[in-house]
């Protein structure tokens, strides 16, 4: 079995068996490309089937010197899903990364803003450009539902539900679910697509689209990085945010105005409630309030 066959094959059953998105099934092949192109740099001429644990073992000792811990531990992750997949279609009889050990790291804690970091973002939006009511409204949507970026991106027309007061949202593996959204989110949100979306020459195929750029066309991830980057230097922001950043908000001001863990896993569409608890890490006084309050002891 060639390299290339294999990765083809194992790209193809990320995607429709284990139903993951676009950008899962392209980080894990970059890790299987790496592995190859060491080969290919080493004259090492060896098939998937073939390859050794000590040869693998030589890649990630090389990989680890321009890596850091949590760059290695997603390397050998993506590897050794790689020969699982292998092993499952019974083209190997071991996984060559199972006695590779993965370096430790510590939980990484998502960078927050305050509501006032917030408001002071969205504030700074120039509202007398059409990509200003854009804008707005794209934040006020990432803030006030919590979305991931590429579910702003794919948010569709026919995915908003106005009248009852929810969004359907499209998230990881295509998995949908229903997300509340607030009256003034739906004002702003109406406004764009009254006032500034309905004067674009929309291009085929993104006729249902929400969020368009000028010429008519769903935004890309990076522009929306963007233009938040660029709204943090305007405020004098000195936080390294993302899109992302709005959603840990979200998340956090939830749970520091006593929502219960379940409900914001619901609302996130985390798969596992353990995703969620991360947030609960975030705010120690938070937590002393609420033991203060509520335990028997207090």
């Amino acid at each position: 079995m060639k390299w290339e066959t294999a990765l083809k094959d194992y790209l193809l059953f990320l995607r429709i068996e284990r139903g993951l998105s676009t950008n899962s099934v392209h980080s894990y092949g970059l890790d299987v490309k790496k592995l190859i192109t060491y080969l290919e740099d080493k004259v090492i001429n060896i098939s998937p089937i073939k390859i050794t644990p000590n040869i693998i073992q030589e890649f990630v000792y090389n990989a680890a010197k321009h890596l850091n811990a949590r760059s290695q531990a997603r390397l050998i992750s993506g590897l050794r899903s790689f020969f699982d997949y292998l092993v499952f279609e019974d083209y190997r009889t071991d996984n060559p990364l199972e006695l590779i050990e993965t370096p430790k790291i510590g939980r990484k804690l998502p960078d927050t803003l305050s509501e006032k970091d917030i408001d002071d973002l969205i504030g700074a939006i120039d509202l007398s450009t059409n990509e200003g009511e854009r804008n707005r409204a794209m934040l006020e949507t990432l803030y006030s539902c919590g979305l991931r970026v590429s579910e702003l991106t794919h948010l569709k027309l026919s995915d908003l539900y106005f009248d009852e007061g929810f969004i359907q949202v499209t998230g990881k593996g295509d998995k949908q679910r229903f997300v509340p959204i607030v009256a003034s989110t739906i004002k702003y949100i109406t406004i764009y697509i009254e006032q500034v979306r309905s004067h674009l020459n929309i291009q085929t195929g993104h006729e249902d689209t929400v969020f368009l750029n000028r010429r008519g066309r769903q935004l890309t991830r990076a522009m929306i990085f963007t233009i938040i980057k660029q709204l943090a230097i305007k405020i004098n922001l000195n936080k390294n945010i993302s899109p992302h950043t709005f959603r840990h908000s979200f998340a956090t001001h939830l749970l520091q105005n006593n929502a219960d863990l379940r409900s914001i896993q619901l609302l996130l569409g985390h798969e596992s409630i353990t995703t969620t608890e991360i947030y609960v890490h975030l705010d120690k006084k938070h937590l002393t309030e609420v033991v203060e309050k509520f335990h028997p002891r207090k």
